[in-house]
């Protein structure tokens, strides 16, 4: 347990901060939910791993008896028109396994599971919950943040940039989505973080499998540094982006994409100025 009633559970990659507020029976329940949804969670995700890191020539057919494998998939098949492997969904879907078990629990009144920063959430009729949105995931300071009500529909939230865990195409300091589960704006959150992007010398890419043999982006490059650019080129980049998100808003039911790079930044879907998002 860590300060403020949360539960830590980590497994391998999988690291977890959770959080329940309702009854204290309520809660207690949930944790154990969590805690026995886990187990057998990391070894359902590595035997299917070798069809988890291929594109999206998945069979619709396939068979596939584990649950979290199955939600990666299902939610990329949403993206058929990118290059997309279920592993952009892995943190997300995670998180939303984890959640769905909590929520068989009586007495919460609100629920959030942040697995490295992509966080699924649940809120009763009537609660809100106050989020914070990192702008730049070097500082990882909170600079912004924005309150969310039960009856917004936000359940996931996710946030990808180049100097995240994982690794970008783009150069977007931080892409944070809001969607209707977290597996959905995982992806989303990884997508539009690739389309942040301009030609300039002070941008240094490395091929992924030069950084890790296993990476499902193979012989793409990522991007490794980003010095200082000129203003002209970072609002190329986001311009980019934006266009990009607009497209996935409409299509896949994105509720809000907030996009940042070197100081500057854009937001579009989500009405900030009635949801109260603060800077």
């Amino acid at each position: 347990m860590l300060s403020g009633n949360r539960l830590h559970l980590q497994h391998g990659p999988i690291n977890l901060v959770i959080k329940a507020v309702g009854s204290t029976a309520g809660v207690q329940r949930a944790y154990a939910l969590a805690t026995q949804r886990m187990e057998g969670m990391l070894q359902g995700l590595v035997d299917n791993l070798s069809l988890l890191r291929s594109p999206l020539c998945i069979a619709d057919n396939a068979k596939i008896n584990d649950a979290t494998s199955r939600r990666m998939i299902s939610t990329v098949r949403q993206f058929r028109d990118c290059f997309v492997t279920p592993m952009a969904a892995v943190a997300g879907a995670v998180a939303d396994e984890v959640l769905a078990a909590m929520k068989n629990a009586d007495g919460l009144d609100s629920v959030f599971v942040n697995n490295g920063g992509d966080i699924a959430l649940h809120l009763e009729p009537g609660q809100k919950m106050r989020v914070g949105i990192v702008p730049c995931l070097s500082t990882a300071t909170a600079d912004a943040s924005v309150d969310i009500s039960a009856e917004d529909g936000v359940c996931g939230i996710a946030t990808s940039g180049w100097d995240g865990h994982s690794m970008s195409l783009g150069i977007a300091d931080a892409v944070t989505v809001l969607a209707k589960n977290a597996a959905i704006a995982d992806v989303a959150a990884t997508l539009i973080a690739n389309e942040v992007d301009c030609d300039a010398e002070c941008i240094d890419r490395r091929r992924a499998l030069d950084i890790d043999p296993d990476s499902d982006l193979g012989e793409r490059l990522v991007t490794v540094g980003v010095g200082a650019l000129h203003k002209q080129a970072i609002d190329g980049a986001l311009d980019r982006g934006v266009g990009f998100a607009r497209s996935l808003i409409e299509e896949c039911e994105l509720y809000g994409v907030f996009i940042s790079l070197q100081g500057r930044s854009r937001s579009l879907g989500w009405s900030y100025g009635n949801k109260g998002v603060d800077s």
